[in-house]
């Protein structure tokens, strides 16, 4: 005797049949049904709002399961354009360079310094990091060569896409040996922060001819100053 899964009984085959052969047609004027309502809609005429509608917020969240109590929306802050330093004899234009697999990419000339995208922006409460070559091979001394000439309470001064000058007091000038730059070390320098911090970067320390490269990296701190 077959098991009527409509009932949860046994029965006879005939009355399963005949049961089966009901919800076939419930099922297939449901599904008709279904289909056709759109057909109607488009057939009605149009109906006009009588009410204007709520202002929409920022990414159109709504009260309700999702986005009860959205965050603010955050504006990022300004690209830098130029660079400024009186006491480092610094005067430049600032690039978009990249960090491409944990790598900071280097600035594509002597002259030129290169701010990195991932990091802040001008008014921010974040790292904004910066880097310029000391030297460059058929140059000589480039962008950043009197770097090491600040001290702290000197200030830099940096130009904004939006034409205004972002004014920043240095708080220390430190060497670092590349070989203790571990991925700790490197993130206590470029990673964020919780206020408006300016990194410069740029090389020192003893140049090893064998390898072609300086054994330092010089870092400067220093923050935001507003009137």
């Amino acid at each position: 005797m077959p098991f009527d899964r409509v009932t949860g009984s046994f029965g006879s085959a005939g009355s399963v049949t005949r049961r089966a052969r009901a919800w076939f047609v419930l099922v297939a004027l449901l599904i008709g049904s279904t289909l056709l309502l759109p057909l109607a809609a488009t057939s009605a005429a149009p109906v006009d709002s009588k009410e204007i509608g709520e202002m929409p917020t920022s990414g159109g969240l709504r009260p309700g399961p999702i986005g009860l109590e959205p965050d603010p929306y955050h504006i990022r802050g300004v690209q830098p354009v130029a660079i400024k330093i009186e006491k480092a004899q610094v005067d430049a234009q600032v690039e978009v360079q990249e960090i491409v697999d944990g790598v900071m990419l280097n600035p594509s000339g002597p002259f030129i310094v290169s701010w990195y995208r991932e990091t802040g922006h001008l008014g921010d409460a974040d790292n904004i990091v910066m880097a310029g070559h000391l030297d460059y091979y058929d140059v000589g001394e480039a962008v950043f060569w009197h770097l090491g000439d600040l001290k702290e309470h000197d200030i830099i001064e940096i130009t904004g896409a939006d034409d205004v000058v972002y004014k920043y007091e240095v708080e220390w000038v430190r060497n670092y040996p590349v070989a203790d730059l571990d991925a700790k070390e490197v993130k206590k320098l470029v990673g964020r922060t919780d206020t408006e911090q300016l990194t410069l970067i740029t090389c020192g320390g003893p140049f090893d001819y064998n390898r072609g490269e300086y054994l330092e990296r010089m870092v400067v701190r220093a923050s935001r100053v507003t009137d």
